[in-house]
């Protein structure tokens, strides 16, 4: 399954599922097929994405095993990267007062 977070304010920003359901259970919102962001709950969900970027910027840096590989995450892709084009499209649609949804 993809996400596709739809605005009437931006572009739509497609998501695997994986990345989608991390995502939305950051923000306190339930995966699934379909739900809505509201105007008014853009901010938090803004500042939920925010701080977790942060709390895991924070953590120390993976340490390289023996056989050279990193330990833990097999995603080479920080959430912080991830989530720009997600919190552009909720700051674009915050800007014009519009809801996000997805899988209408």
């Amino acid at each position: 399954m993809l996400y596709k977070f739809k605005s009437q304010a931006a572009a739509e920003v497609i998501m695997l599922q994986s990345t989608g359901d991390e995502m939305l259970k950051i923000v306190g919102k339930t995966p699934g097929p379909t739900g809505i962001i509201t105007v008014e709950q853009i901010p938090g969900v803004i500042s939920a994405l925010q701080a977790e970027i942060k709390r895991r910027e924070a953590q120390p840096k993976e340490e390289k095993k023996e056989d050279g590989e990193a330990s833990g995450s097999d995603d080479p892709i920080p959430l912080g990267k991830r989530a720009v084009p997600f919190i552009e499209l909720l700051r674009e649609s915050a800007e014009a007062k519009k809801d996000v949804v997805w899988g209408v």
